[in-house]
């Protein structure tokens, strides 16, 4: 059989028509994304003209200041430098669909107005006065905080990060309960400190440094799990562990009702409610992480909220603050007691103006009935990828709740062997198109779709198009 060699094949074929073939499959593409641009929902926002750094100043800034493993999105990054709602506008002006919210971060939407004034009142007025001092900020928040979550869980204390608060999360179990173990979920991820590096269930994130005492239960994926949906046989594996790995008590059990780092994976039905009894039984606190899927994203406020357990501690971070540094542990006044045995402080936890965000974000998701607007959008969305997933072999799995969705993308559906690199390749066929979308799971091979909670259904039609057509030149 001949090889086939391009070598070969074009050294007859003059330079000239080999640049004209080039030249016009380029304009076939740049044509093919200025008709799709052209279908982008309107949006009255147009941003001042940029006059910062380019792209290219800034990526060799990164090069040789950050870490090489601050890396970027895209073959080409992107410079953001704008935003607006569910919108992000790139040094050009051009316009971009935002399905990945700055990874589940800005559920209001960027610069919502109704965030970003309350936060400049604050910094004119006191930026940091230390919690030593009384000041309302921290006090309001705190309250309305509270005021959203079920049972006794009304303590507060508040961090800078996601990792910070489980790291929280995880000492005062240890503390509360007098025992040692943690127990957490395989392909979970729930920090980069030592002890939440421990509880993180994959292995790309975690260093070779000593992590004891933390036990990871098999994952309740309903795709890719050995028992499928069945959650009381995963939970009957989580007694099994418990007895056969530790003393036979524990000190918790942290788990995300939806893993995001993960790749957007729902826990099979009834798993946690059977894990809730067995981690009672064996002495532990439930702790429920809601740093991706909490503050309406789900179409509930919380994930938690749609398998009927009430935590005894659950930690925030991400869309509490829209963008801001903010973190948060809740818990109740007989677990929080734990910490006045020695001296528990956190110099920026509850600074005033990033408490200012987070109460400026509660009242943006009731004001524009965004938890709403997440369930209803969320499951339009959700119903198009299934209708793509009919239509295309690539799309091994669609999952999620509200506007927090995954899309699986596998070479072969039997096997569901990851389609990793085209997973890459559509991601960049798409942003050429417009939409930005995330990726994560073990492999790489899911879109992370997590856009602020003003997404519209015109915006979802969009997202579908756009997917739909990058799939199909594949």
């Amino acid at each position: 059989m001949q090889r086939f060699s391009a070598k070969s094949t074009f050294q007859n074929i003059p330079i000239s028509l080999l640049r004209r073939c080039i030249s016009s499959t380029s304009q076939t593409a740049m044509a093919a994304s200025d008709e799709f641009l052209g279908r982008l929902p309107p949006f009255e926002y147009i941003p001042p003209p940029y006059t910062g750094p380019s792209a290219d100043v800034i990526l060799n800034q990164r090069k040789e200041f950050l870490s090489s493993y601050t890396s970027c999105l895209y073959k080409k990054p992107l410079n953001i430098v704008d935003g607006k709602m569910q919108y992000l506008f790139d040094e050009s002006g051009r316009r971009y669909l935002d399905a990945f919210a700055g990874i589940a971060v800005v559920n209001c939407g960027h610069c919502h107005p109704h965030v970003v004034k309350p936060v400049i009142d604050q910094i004119k007025r006191l930026q940091h006065p230390t919690t030593l001092y009384l000041n309302h900020a921290i006090a309001d928040f705190s309250e309305a905080l509270a005021s959203k979550l079920p049972g006794d869980l009304k303590v507060v204390f508040f961090t800078n990060s996601g990792t910070e608060a489980n790291e929280l999360a995880l000492m005062m179990a240890k503390l509360y309960t007098g025992y040692q173990d943690i127990v957490s979920i395989r392909n979970g991820y729930h920090g980069n400190a030592a002890g939440t590096m421990g509880a993180t269930g994959q292995s790309m994130w975690k260093f070779n440094v000593v992590q004891t005492g933390t036990h990871h239960a098999l994952n309740p994926d309903p795709y890719r799990g050995v028992f499928g949906s069945d959650g009381e046989k995963y939970a009957r594996e989580l007694h099994d562990l418990i007895q056969y790995g530790t003393t036979g008590h524990i000190a918790g059990f942290v788990f995300e009702a939806i893993q995001g780092v993960g790749g957007i994976v729902e826990l099979a039905p009834g798993y946690l409610s059977a894990a809730y009894d067995i981690v009672k039984k064996a002495g532990g606190l439930f702790i429920a992480d809601e740093v991706q899927s909490g503050f309406a994203r789900t179409g509930d406020f919380w994930g938690f909220e749609a398998h009927n357990v009430v935590p005894d501690i659950v930690t925030m971070a991400k869309g509490i603050g829209n963008g801001f540094p903010l973190g948060a542990v809740v818990t109740t006044p007989e677990i929080a007691r734990v910490l006045t045995r020695r001296c528990y402080f956190n110099t920026f936890g509850g600074n005033a103006v990033a408490t200012t965000a987070g109460l400026a974000v509660l009242n943006v998701i009731e004001k524009d009935k965004l938890q709403e607007n997440a369930s209803m959008v969320g499951s339009y969305l959700k119903g198009r990828l299934n209708q793509l997933k009919e239509k295309h072999e690539i799309i091994g799995d669609v999952r999620g709740r509200g506007l927090m969705l995954g899309v699986e993308l596998v070479s072969d559906r039997k096997l569901k062997t990851p389609a990793t690199a085209e997973t890459l390749h559509i991601m960049d066929q798409m942003k050429e198109l417009g939409v930005l979308v995330g990726k994560g799971g073990f492999f790489g091979n899911v879109f992370r779709i997590t856009p602020p909670l003003c997404f519209t259904k015109d915006d979802a039609d969009y997202l579908v198009e756009a997917m739909d057509y990058s799939v199909s030149k594949m």
